[in-house]
């Protein structure tokens, strides 16, 4: 089986604890979401696609400056929904190229995670391609989780109420990836995290 892969970057979460957009905060010599998007270009996924909250204006002036194409950009209508709203959103998207095999969901909090453990669940993932495949490290799974076609379809129409409860009971077996890297803990929810995240990964 090829391994034809597509990355759903989430960005239309409120951001309510961080009291600003963190997917606009600087990182490095761009921001959060202009990393994500070169960092899952270098791993060579073949389309990228942004979900966004309508009428998010401040993310999509973003995306106009970094050049992502308005025709990748997914819009969800009812963000209040949870990020489970937003992977529904990706899954029910008509824009996807028909020879793509495998999605990543991209959370927007972890900008931090290195281009090396992506890459090793990445090819652990090609090496279990009919499963979901997902890290685990320190005996928790971790994100991004990497969806085969059949599982991704399955989730437009599922009637879970989150992300967590799909992995519970999920429409195909699970590969877990373990990984040590304590990167996987980690997530931005306030500026305190951002602060230590950005002293932490971002000038190794």
């Amino acid at each position: 089986m090829s391994f034809r892969l597509a990355a759903v970057l989430l960005a239309a979460g409120r951001s309510s604890r961080m009291g600003r957009p963190k997917l606009l905060l600087p990182w490095g010599e761009t921001s959060v979401l202009g990393h994500l998007i070169d960092q899952w270009q270098l791993l060579k996924a073949e389309q990228i696609a942004v979900v966004c909250a309508a009428g998010d204006f401040p993310v999509q002036a973003e995306l106009d400056r970094l050049g992502f194409s308005a025709r990748d950009r997914v819009v969800n209508t009812a963000p209040e929904r949870g990020m489970f709203s937003s992977i529904q959103c990706a899954a029910q998207w008509p824009g996807w190229n028909a020879l793509l095999t495998h999605w990543a969901i991209v959370l927007g909090d972890q900008p931090h995670l290195s281009r090396q453990t992506l890459q090793t669940l990445l090819d652990f993932s090609a090496t279990h391609p009919d499963r979901i495949s997902l890290p685990r490290q320190g005996g928790h799974r971790r994100h991004p989780v990497i969806f085969p076609r059949r599982a991704f379809k399955e989730l437009m129409t599922s009637k879970e109420q989150g992300l967590k409860n799909i992995l519970d009971a999920p429409p195909l077996p699970l590969a877990l990836c373990e990984l040590d890297d304590p990167a996987l803990e980690w997530d931005i929810d306030n500026p305190e995290d951002y602060e230590r995240v950005a002293r932490l990964f971002l000038h190794q």
